[in-house]
């Protein structure tokens, strides 16, 4: 916020009569002959009787800036008695108090009953169908998915003129994730091959120009998006799959909660000002933090055979993996001059903007919780 100077240059007149006497070149006071007339006297106004001033320097107080007293030093002293034809000199009325400026409110920065009230949806769609048919969250991965390469893709051909086909990519990339739960991992990499060969092939249906180009961000959306799925799929596949699904998905919310909570109350050192310009050191501590205790709570309460420090490690590597995604994703959106990848969900952006700090975290927790407890 910028500083406003409260103060005003002094007004003409406001140092009372002038300290440096007759102006130079007057005309002396008696009658004026008019030119054109001759010797006749045109009327005059008789000039005022003009006190002695003493010079500057002398007596006076050699402030400038302060306004002279109008008035007696005490109360029982009388004010000197003014000239004949001189009006008294009026005490200068005191400047206004300054206005305060008026205290702002921090602000969150988007619309938190929209981002909660869609969250708590978004929530309430998971939870059902991942503790009731684990085919049907297989589905909502897969939905989730194909709206990512959707949306990546277009802001891809609208602001760089990158044409990835989404054809190719939709098919491939659901196919991926039905793949990883049905196949393992053996049948989510031949389907990411089988994608990536697919998009390879689309595009020569079309001009060879920018080929290189195209194709190149195809190939890198299929492994963004429907690759990095995959592992939530085969977190899935476990006896105890839905348990680790959910401490997944907590650990990376809560993880994004704290940092946005503590990084908007207390967070003043910048994390990646050229990057992600609202992120602060602040921010990533409470998300290490809020992780970290959440993972030591689901580990030792929801995951079989998981103990309350492998929940602390855990949490810090999610806390971790989230916080380079949400980076990750920002510098993509830098680069291509938007703020999010898309308006499909209010307060939060696009389908991208909330699998941002998922993606990279999926493959991170699938790896620790095979280390900890076993891929059973």
């Amino acid at each position: 916020m910028n500083e406003s100077s409260w103060g005003a240059p002094p007004q003409a007149g406001y140092w009372g009569p002038s300290d440096h006497g007759p102006v130079q070149g007057a005309a002396p006071a008696g009658p004026a002959y008019d030119a054109h007339v001759g010797s006749r006297p045109s009327q005059t106004q008789p000039l005022p009787i003009v006190p002695d001033v003493p010079a500057h320097g002398g007596n006076q107080d050699d402030n400038r800036g302060a306004a002279r007293m109008g008035g007696p030093s005490f109360r029982d002293e009388m004010p000197p008695a003014q000239p004949h034809g001189v009006a008294p000199q009026k005490k200068p009325e005191p400047m206004p108090d300054a206005p305060q400026p008026t205290p702002q409110k921090k602000s969150a920065g988007r619309d938190l009953s929209a981002a909660i009230g869609v969250g708590i949806g978004l929530g309430a769609v998971i939870v059902a169908s991942l503790f009731i048919v684990k085919a049907v969250f297989v589905g909502v991965i897969a939905v989730a998915v194909v709206v990512g390469l959707w949306e990546l893709t277009s802001r891809l051909q609208e602001r760089k003129s990158i044409k990835a086909p989404l054809v190719p990519l939709a098919v491939g990339g659901a196919a991926m994730v039905v793949a990883g739960y049905v196949r393992g991992a053996e049948g989510a990499w031949a389907a990411m091959a089988l994608t990536a060969l697919a998009v390879l092939v689309w595009r020569m249906t079309e001009p060879p120009e920018n080929y290189l180009k195209d194709v190149t961000a195809g190939v890198f959306a299929a492994f963004y998006v429907p690759f990095l799925a995959t592992f939530v799929a085969l977190m899935l596949t476990a006896h105890d799959g839905p348990w680790r699904v959910l401490t997944f998905l907590l650990l990376t919310v809560v993880s994004d909660t704290g940092a946005y909570a503590v990084g908007w109350r207390f967070g003043t050192h910048k994390l990646a000002p050229r990057i992600s310009p609202g992120k602060t050191r602040e921010g990533l501590l409470g998300a290490v933090a809020f992780a970290m205790v959440a993972g030591a709570l689901c580990m030792q309460f929801l995951i079989d055979d998981g103990t309350w420090w492998q929940g602390l490690l855990l949490g810090l590597a999610v806390a971790a993996s989230a916080t380079l995604g949400d980076l990750g994703e920002s510098m993509i959106k830098r680069d291509l001059g938007i703020k999010d990848m898309g308006t499909l969900l209010p307060g939060h952006g696009g389908i991208m903007d909330r699998l941002d700090s998922l993606l990279p975290t999926a493959p991170v927790a699938w790896l620790l919780f095979v280390l900890f407890v076993g891929s059973g």
